[in-house]
Protein backbone atom coordinates (compact mmCIF):
# COMPACT_ATOMS: atom_id res chain seq x y z
CA UNK A 1 0.00 0.00 0.00
CA UNK A 2 1.62 3.74 -0.89
CA UNK A 3 2.69 5.56 2.20
CA UNK A 4 0.58 8.90 2.75
CA UNK A 5 2.92 11.84 1.59
CA UNK A 6 2.84 13.09 5.40
CA UNK A 7 4.61 9.93 6.59
CA UNK A 8 6.93 10.36 3.91
CA UNK A 9 7.96 13.71 4.05
CA UNK A 10 8.15 12.81 8.07
CA UNK A 11 10.70 10.30 7.51
CA UNK A 12 12.74 12.73 4.61
CA UNK A 13 12.98 14.95 7.54
CA UNK A 14 14.21 12.20 9.66
CA UNK A 15 16.89 10.77 7.26
CA UNK A 16 18.44 14.10 6.70
CA UNK A 17 18.27 15.12 10.80
CA UNK A 18 20.02 11.51 10.69
CA UNK A 19 22.91 12.54 8.45
CA UNK A 20 23.79 16.08 9.43
CA UNK A 21 23.94 14.38 12.76
CA UNK A 22 26.35 11.75 11.51
CA UNK A 23 28.63 14.62 9.72
CA UNK A 24 28.40 16.58 12.86
CA UNK A 25 30.04 13.90 14.54
CA UNK A 26 32.37 13.16 11.79
CA UNK A 27 33.68 17.35 12.26
CA UNK A 28 33.99 16.74 15.61
CA UNK A 29 36.40 13.55 15.37
CA UNK A 30 38.15 15.10 12.35
CA UNK A 31 38.41 18.60 15.06
CA UNK A 32 40.40 16.80 17.95
CA UNK A 33 43.22 18.72 19.30
CA UNK A 34 46.37 18.61 17.84
CA UNK A 35 48.82 16.81 19.95
CA UNK A 36 52.05 19.36 21.19
CA UNK A 37 54.12 16.94 19.13
CA UNK A 38 52.72 17.73 16.20
CA UNK A 39 52.28 21.45 16.71
CA UNK A 40 56.21 21.49 17.63
CA UNK A 41 56.63 19.79 14.07
CA UNK A 42 54.66 22.00 12.47
CA UNK A 43 56.34 25.42 14.14
CA UNK A 44 60.06 23.54 13.41
CA UNK A 45 58.99 22.91 9.69
CA UNK A 46 57.43 26.75 9.51
CA UNK A 47 60.46 28.38 10.77
CA UNK A 48 62.40 26.19 8.43
CA UNK A 49 60.65 27.69 5.81
CA UNK A 50 60.87 30.77 5.96
CA UNK A 51 65.09 30.48 6.73
CA UNK A 52 65.31 28.73 3.56
CA UNK A 53 63.26 31.82 1.59
CA UNK A 54 65.51 34.37 3.64
CA UNK A 55 68.33 32.67 2.19
CA UNK A 56 67.47 32.93 -0.87
CA UNK A 57 66.23 36.37 -0.59
CA UNK A 58 69.02 37.47 0.51
CA UNK A 59 71.58 35.69 -1.49
CA UNK A 60 69.67 37.06 -4.91
CA UNK A 61 69.14 40.81 -3.15
CA UNK A 62 71.61 41.64 -0.62
CA UNK A 63 70.20 42.11 3.38
CA UNK A 64 69.71 45.89 2.37
CA UNK A 65 66.94 45.01 -0.74
CA UNK A 66 65.62 41.68 0.46
CA UNK A 67 62.06 42.72 1.77
CA UNK A 68 60.33 40.73 4.35
CA UNK A 69 57.48 40.34 1.79
CA UNK A 70 59.54 39.09 -0.43
CA UNK A 71 60.39 36.42 1.89
CA UNK A 72 56.85 35.63 2.93
CA UNK A 73 55.60 35.43 -0.46
CA UNK A 74 58.82 33.12 -1.46
CA UNK A 75 58.05 30.86 1.58
CA UNK A 76 54.15 30.59 1.03
CA UNK A 77 52.68 32.48 4.13
CA UNK A 78 51.44 36.01 5.36
CA UNK A 79 54.09 38.26 6.16
CA UNK A 80 52.68 38.90 9.64
CA UNK A 81 53.60 35.21 9.80
CA UNK A 82 57.26 36.00 10.42
CA UNK A 83 56.85 37.99 13.38
CA UNK A 84 55.56 35.51 15.14
CA UNK A 85 59.41 33.75 15.03
CA UNK A 86 61.86 36.79 14.17
CA UNK A 87 61.64 40.22 15.35
CA UNK A 88 62.60 41.69 12.23
CA UNK A 89 64.31 41.52 9.38
CA UNK A 90 68.38 41.76 11.42
CA UNK A 91 67.20 38.99 13.84
CA UNK A 92 66.10 36.85 10.86
CA UNK A 93 69.58 37.43 9.18
CA UNK A 94 71.17 36.40 12.46
CA UNK A 95 68.91 33.17 13.17
CA UNK A 96 69.94 32.12 9.54
CA UNK A 97 73.72 32.71 10.21
CA UNK A 98 73.46 30.80 13.51
CA UNK A 99 71.08 28.04 12.74
CA UNK A 100 73.28 27.12 9.26
CA UNK A 101 76.79 27.73 10.51
CA UNK A 102 76.58 27.27 14.22
CA UNK A 103 76.82 23.35 14.05
CA UNK A 104 79.90 23.57 11.78
CA UNK A 105 81.70 26.09 14.80
CA UNK A 106 80.48 23.54 17.28
CA UNK A 107 81.93 20.37 15.27
CA UNK A 108 85.61 22.60 14.99
CA UNK A 109 85.57 22.99 18.50
CA UNK A 110 85.35 19.44 18.83
CA UNK A 111 88.38 19.08 16.56
CA UNK A 112 90.24 21.56 18.74
CA UNK A 113 90.22 19.92 21.78
CA UNK A 114 90.91 16.41 20.57
CA UNK A 115 94.62 15.12 21.34
CA UNK A 116 95.54 14.35 17.78
CA UNK A 117 98.51 15.44 15.58
CA UNK A 118 98.30 18.82 14.13
CA UNK A 119 98.35 17.89 10.83
CA UNK A 120 95.73 15.31 11.23
CA UNK A 121 93.29 17.39 12.79
CA UNK A 122 93.76 20.26 10.26
CA UNK A 123 93.33 17.38 7.39
CA UNK A 124 89.63 16.73 9.03
CA UNK A 125 89.18 20.60 8.80
CA UNK A 126 89.60 20.97 5.55
CA UNK A 127 87.41 17.80 4.81
CA UNK A 128 84.82 19.35 6.53
CA UNK A 129 85.28 22.88 5.71
CA UNK A 130 84.88 21.60 1.79
CA UNK A 131 82.50 19.33 3.00
CA UNK A 132 79.93 21.06 4.79
CA UNK A 133 80.54 24.25 3.99
CA UNK A 134 81.99 24.92 0.62
CA UNK A 135 79.63 22.30 -1.29
CA UNK A 136 76.18 23.31 0.49
CA UNK A 137 74.43 27.03 0.68
CA UNK A 138 76.64 27.50 3.83
CA UNK A 139 79.21 29.23 1.14
CA UNK A 140 76.06 31.69 0.31
CA UNK A 141 75.85 32.30 4.19
CA UNK A 142 79.80 33.29 4.23
CA UNK A 143 80.22 34.94 1.11
CA UNK A 144 76.59 37.29 1.81
CA UNK A 145 78.30 38.15 4.94
CA UNK A 146 81.81 38.97 3.43
CA UNK A 147 79.56 41.59 0.96
CA UNK A 148 77.36 42.81 3.33
CA UNK A 149 79.79 43.23 6.40
CA UNK A 150 81.24 46.37 6.45
CA UNK A 151 77.70 47.81 5.65
CA UNK A 152 76.27 46.78 8.80
CA UNK A 153 78.59 46.53 11.33
CA UNK A 154 76.18 45.53 13.91
CA UNK A 155 75.77 42.29 11.85
CA UNK A 156 79.71 41.97 11.22
CA UNK A 157 79.58 41.91 14.95
CA UNK A 158 77.40 39.70 15.81
CA UNK A 159 79.21 37.05 13.04
CA UNK A 160 82.40 37.79 14.58
CA UNK A 161 80.66 36.44 18.22
CA UNK A 162 78.89 33.81 17.05
CA UNK A 163 81.16 32.49 14.39
CA UNK A 164 84.80 33.44 13.67
CA UNK A 165 85.89 34.12 17.80
CA UNK A 166 85.14 30.61 17.88
CA UNK A 167 86.99 29.42 15.12
CA UNK A 168 89.40 31.07 15.94
CA UNK A 169 89.73 30.58 19.53
CA UNK A 170 89.62 26.74 19.07
CA UNK A 171 92.04 26.76 16.01
CA UNK A 172 94.46 28.53 18.51
CA UNK A 173 94.64 26.40 21.69
CA UNK A 174 95.07 23.91 18.45
CA UNK A 175 98.44 25.28 17.63
CA UNK A 176 99.29 26.08 21.40
CA UNK A 177 99.48 22.53 22.32
CA UNK A 178 100.90 21.42 18.72
CA UNK A 179 103.59 24.21 18.86
CA UNK A 180 104.46 22.40 22.63
CA UNK A 181 104.76 19.27 20.88
CA UNK A 182 106.97 21.12 18.14
CA UNK A 183 104.68 20.11 15.56
CA UNK A 184 104.21 24.18 14.47
CA UNK A 185 105.69 26.68 14.55
CA UNK A 186 105.30 29.19 17.87
CA UNK A 187 104.69 32.19 15.76
CA UNK A 188 102.06 31.09 14.01
CA UNK A 189 99.82 30.78 17.37
CA UNK A 190 99.29 33.74 17.14
CA UNK A 191 97.71 34.18 13.83
CA UNK A 192 95.11 30.87 13.63
CA UNK A 193 93.87 33.20 10.44
CA UNK A 194 96.58 32.33 8.26
CA UNK A 195 95.20 28.74 9.20
CA UNK A 196 92.10 29.60 8.12
CA UNK A 197 92.75 31.90 5.07
CA UNK A 198 92.46 29.50 2.27
CA UNK A 199 88.55 29.34 2.92
CA UNK A 200 88.04 32.60 2.72
CA UNK A 201 89.62 32.75 -0.91
CA UNK A 202 88.00 29.76 -2.15
CA UNK A 203 84.50 31.20 -1.38
CA UNK A 204 86.15 34.93 -2.97
CA UNK A 205 87.15 33.47 -5.70
CA UNK A 206 83.90 31.29 -6.54
CA UNK A 207 81.88 34.01 -6.71
CA UNK A 208 84.32 35.97 -8.78
CA UNK A 209 86.61 34.24 -10.81
CA UNK A 210 85.49 30.35 -10.93
CA UNK A 211 83.82 30.53 -14.48
CA UNK A 212 87.30 31.77 -15.73
CA UNK A 213 89.62 29.03 -14.03
CA UNK A 214 88.24 26.36 -11.85
CA UNK A 215 89.43 25.57 -8.26
CA UNK A 216 90.10 22.24 -6.34
CA UNK A 217 89.69 23.99 -3.18
CA UNK A 218 90.44 20.46 -1.30
CA UNK A 219 93.52 20.38 -2.93
CA UNK A 220 94.59 24.18 -2.42
CA UNK A 221 93.81 23.44 1.30
CA UNK A 222 95.65 20.21 1.84
CA UNK A 223 98.57 22.37 0.05
CA UNK A 224 98.69 25.30 2.64
CA UNK A 225 98.43 22.71 5.27
CA UNK A 226 101.57 20.98 4.09
CA UNK A 227 103.69 24.38 3.72
CA UNK A 228 102.47 25.29 7.36
CA UNK A 229 103.42 21.85 8.75
CA UNK A 230 105.12 19.69 6.37
CA UNK A 231 108.81 20.38 7.28
CA UNK A 232 108.22 19.58 11.37
CA UNK A 233 106.11 16.21 10.23
CA UNK A 234 109.05 15.07 8.45
CA UNK A 235 111.31 15.81 10.57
Amino acid sequence: MPSHPRHSRSLARRLRSLRKGAAGRAAIVDRKPVGPHVRKARVAERRDAILAAALEEFSQRGFESARLDDVARRAGIAKGTIYLYFRDKESLFQELVRAMLTPIVGTIEALGAAELPVSLLADQIVDLFVREVYETRRRDVIRLMIAEGPRFPKLAEFYYREVLSRIIDAVRRLLARAAARGEAPPRLVDFPQIVAAPGLVAIIWSGLFEKFEPLDVRAMMKTHIDLLFATRRDA
